[in-house]
């Protein structure tokens, strides 16, 4: 009988480097409450996390200089929102649309330029949402997003390599990260169940601005 050889191929996980100021925000979730290490890069079909219930989009990198319309897909394809690009050109605003075209949040292009705080409006432009990030030291800052309708979210981990969470200190409220997607200048949001999931991908896509700007 002619033996099989069978070849398997190592995996081989190399972990981010941590990065100060504006990459690193402090953990909610670690006892110490030090920063966690950063979650190491993996391919979709390893990925075995509980959803339970949350959904997951697909987010481009650098969405507010991208300067044309951009559908939001689920993981399974499926379009969601639509964020207006032409709206920015014509109105100063980035618009935050449902299928049937219906503005459910928005950025207005003012806000786009600050680098300390910036605002995330309702369709009937009321303020719904603010990121804001105050140095806390040389190299550590405080990401705060004050929801107009609910408790406070902390930002925490490597908000550079768009892997983070957001949370009110107890429970997560969304994670991003890039390990769920293979598509280049991507990243994903996962939100959990009952929230503004419009409010809450225009506030990662402000995170995004402030993180990178002029880009």
């Amino acid at each position: 009988m002619i033996a099989r050889l069978l070849r398997v191929g190592a995996l081989i996980v190399t972990a981010a480097v941590s990065l100060p100021s504006a990459s690193l925000a402090q953990d909610w979730t670690s006892v110490s409450g030090t920063a966690a290490p950063n979650e190491a890069a993996a391919a979709p079909e390893f990925d075995d996390e509980p959803r339970n219930g949350a959904q997951r989009y697909q987010m481009r990198e650098k969405l507010v200089s991208f300067g044309d319309d951009f559908w939001i897909e689920n993981d399974r394809g499926e379009r969601v929102f639509k964020v207006n690009g032409k709206m920015m050109r014509v109105r100063g605003t980035l618009e935050f649309e449902n299928t049937e075209g219906k503005v459910k949040a928005q950025i207005q292009e003012r806000m786009l330029r600050a680098k300390d705080s910036m605002a995330i409006e309702d369709g009937k432009g009321h303020k719904a949402a603010e990121v804001k990030r105050a140095l806390i030291t040389p190299i550590r800052e405080r990401w705060v997003v004050k929801i107009a309708d609910g408790p406070d979210l902390e930002v925490q981990g490597d908000l550079l390599a768009h892997e983070y969470k957001i949370g009110d200190g107890k429970k997560k409220v969304a994670k991003v990260s890039k390990k769920w997607f293979r598509i280049r200048d991507s990243y994903g949001v996962q939100i959990e169940p009952d929230q503004n999931d419009a409010v809450i991908l225009a506030v990662t896509v402000a995170i995004d601005a402030m993180v990178h700007p002029g880009k």
